[in-house]
């Protein structure tokens, strides 16, 4: 069973998700939260698999509240519920360490299928939108030889120089199938590299190499 914490300051939309994730046989409402304070709280209190985060909240956005959330290094993997596919609330979000992003108008269904794949691990947005996300907002990298950029570096070095490499590729929003044919390599091994990847680097998944590969400069704004 799949526990999810809804964090959104409008009542209607928290019993809207709420309607619909009971209506599922594999997903339970752990609580809900009206604000992001509320939802750090919560989050620590319930451990939920997965915090559907509104991003526009009063006091705590969802943002900080996510930044907040990764930092404490909670076992809960964050969804955050954004306007826009491509606006500064997803960049933030993503940056602050989120899973990924849906876009509030999504279908039902997608928003199930979402919350899942966070629960299980993977990461509900393209690293080919990630990287457009990361290209319209570049200004706002880190720039080269700043302290975040140069401690991210020490993880890089930890890396084979084959990894490397298909971390680099990833962050060019390269999925498996295109990095196993561009290094003659089986698609299986492929997922072992980038699961040592993640492991060696502490990113979270997917979407956090991508952006990691940017704040490293081993992929650059086009």
């Amino acid at each position: 069973m799949t526990t999810v914490l809804i964090v959104d300051d409008q009542p209607m939309q928290r019993f809207g998700f709420r309607m619909l994730l009971e209506s599922q046989d594999d997903l339970t409402v752990a609580g809900e939260a009206a604000n992001g304070a509320e939802a750090v709280r919560l989050v620590s209190e319930l451990r939920p698999d997965v915090a559907l985060m509104d991003i526009r909240m009063p006091g705590l956005d969802g943002i900080e509240a996510t930044r907040r959330i990764v930092a404490a290094g909670d076992r809960t993997r964050v969804l955050i519920l954004t306007t826009f596919d491509l606006d500064e609330y997803a960049y933030a979000g993503l940056r602050a360490g989120a899973s990924g992003f849906l876009v509030k108008d999504a279908q039902p269904e997608e928003l199930l299928a979402g919350i899942r794949a966070v629960a299980s691990g993977d990461a509900v947005v393209a690293p080919s939108l990630t990287r457009r996300l990361l290209d319209a907002y570049a200004d706002r990298l880190p720039a080269p030889g700043d302290t975040e950029a140069t401690a991210q570096d020490s993880r890089i070095s930890q890396l084979t120089e084959r990894e490397r490499e298909i971390l680099t590729v990833i962050g060019q929003g390269w999925t498996n199938a295109e990095i196993a044919e561009r290094f003659h390599l089986a698609e299986s091994t492929v997922k072992t590299h980038v699961g040592r990847i993640l492991a060696k680097t502490g990113a979270r998944d997917r979407v956090q190499a991508v952006i990691l590969a940017y704040d490293t400069r081993l992929v650059k704004p086009s």
